[in-house]
């Protein structure tokens, strides 16, 4: 290419720009496969059909949701039919392999267009911080999280052994984790840490924030959401302990709900009301299927509205307000954060109190039933004085309107070096981005 006086060639890296290409020929050839195998004319009805059996299905899936006894059984049977219908219209038509072919090519070109679009770690990965060294660091250790990580992994005696004051949470009686902690502070402490439930964690972490000291996840609990999020290690939680003798510090967000902090996520509405249930535990999936059909009704619930920044969402079953957007492209906007330092809640709402709003969930519209979005702040109102919330999976009552803010990097985690779980954000598949990379562009010099 020839290049003229004055301009100089301001190109992204050679194999983006091939993945980009390479994504931009399977798309095409995955087009051009069916009309050229079968003509225009069948391809029109193959889609045709496909969207039938996938609306077919939706609606069957959400049927099986809001009823019980024979209706949710023939939805299930609706549902599941569909598919080999499906299949044996393409094996009677021909089009089977044709099908095949192309769902592989639409596979790997958005395979290839994930490749050219991935960010680098730099713009990826939270910032790293220098760790200051701590002398008296104390740590709030619950026995019974995770099945009983904390005497399993020994991590009391390894955590006094690197100079660790330790208090156990072992005692049938309620501790004040939050007066725990400030007493620590107040009696020298200069980190503070938890080995626990997220809800624990949360609660630590508001203390370590409000007196700027360092926070340390020891991923102890049960899930460990927040410590993914982190990238620590969830199989050993004694490598978390890493972090005492040589460590570096991310700053992260704080979430707070009615003067409540959590650390990833306040759930509204459907999810909910089925923590709420006694038989929650012991049975997950029954009480879900036995409880949705009365909490999925267009008349049901509390009436909650979602006000989120100058939206205003009315009538969802469901709002979900995390300490940062998650990264992922699924339905439901859940997965996990590959940063919590964008000073901004994620929001997620969803709206099915009929099947006109379930088949919109796929499109993804804000008028199909879904809302994605990121805010400084979220209202949840509701016409009842009091709505269960789920908070970093614990269920708890809160007077209305409940208010949801953001504390932007109020939070010094101190995390080990090695993180095993860190893992470089998933593009979005912008494909205005991807057609600017197919070629070098020009600029003024």
């Amino acid at each position: 290419m020839r290049q003229e006086p004055g301009t100089a060639v301001d190109e992204e890296p050679v194999s983006r720009r091939w993945w980009a290409r390479a994504a931009v020929a399977a798309v095409i050839v995955a087009l051009l496969l069916p009309v050229t195998m079968s003509g225009l004319r069948a391809l029109v009805l193959l889609l045709l059909v496909c969207i039938a059996c996938a609306v077919v299905i939706v609606v069957a899936i959400y049927w099986f949701l809001i009823s019980r006894g024979a209706i949710r059984a023939l939805a299930a049977v609706v549902a599941v039919i569909q598919l080999p219908l499906l299949a044996v219209f393409l094996i009677r038509e021909r089009q089977l392999w044709v099908v095949i072919a192309s769902g592989a090519l639409v596979v790997v070109a958005i395979a290839c267009a994930r490749r050219a679009l991935r960010p680098t770690r730099a713009q990826s990965l939270m910032p790293e911080h220098p760790a200051t060294p701590v002398s008296r660091p104390f740590l709030v250790m619950n026995p019974r999280s995770g099945g009983g990580k904390v005497g399993r992994f020994d991590l009391q005696r390894r955590a006094e052994e690197l100079g660790a004051e330790v208090a156990l949470l072992s005692g049938p009686e309620q501790v004040d984790v939050t007066e725990l902690a400030r007493d620590a502070v107040r009696r020298g402490a200069d980190l503070l840490g938890v080995a626990g439930d997220d809800g624990t964690q949360a609660l630590v972490a508001a203390v370590a924030a409000e007196q700027q000291v360092p926070f340390l996840v020891i991923s102890a609990g049960t899930r460990n959401h927040f410590a993914l999020d982190l990238g620590l290690d969830r199989r050993d939680p004694t490598r978390c302990l890493d972090a005492l003798h040589d460590g570096i510090e991310l700053h992260v967000d704080l979430g707070w709900i009615n003067g409540r902090p959590f650390v990833n996520n306040a759930s509204f509405g459907v999810y909910a009301e089925v923590v709420q249930s006694p038989q929650y535990r012991d049975d997950k999936t029954g009480t879900v299927l036995r409880m949705l059909p009365d909490l999925l009704g267009a008349d049901s619930g509390p009436g909650l509205r979602a006000r989120i920044g100058d939206d205003t969402v009315t009538g969802p079953q469901a709002i979900l307000v995390s300490n940062g957007p998650y990264a992922t492209n699924d339905l439901a906007g859940l997965g996990r954060r590959t940063r919590i330092d964008s000073g901004l809640l994620g929001v997620v709402t969803v709206s099915v109190a009929d099947t006109r709003q379930a088949v919109g969930l796929l499109r993804r519209g804000h008028q199909q039933g879904l809302v994605q979005r990121t805010a400084t702040q979220v209202i949840v109102d509701a016409d009842a004085a009091e709505i269960p919330v789920g908070i970093d999976g614990e269920s708890v009552r809160l007077r209305t309107p409940v208010r949801c803010t953001i504390a932007p990097g109020a939070l010094r985690v101190r995390v080990p070096r090695e993180r095993p779980e860190i893992r470089v954000a998933p593009p979005q598949l912008d494909w205005v981005r991807l057609r600017d990379l197919l070629r070098p562009r020009l600029s003024g010099g």
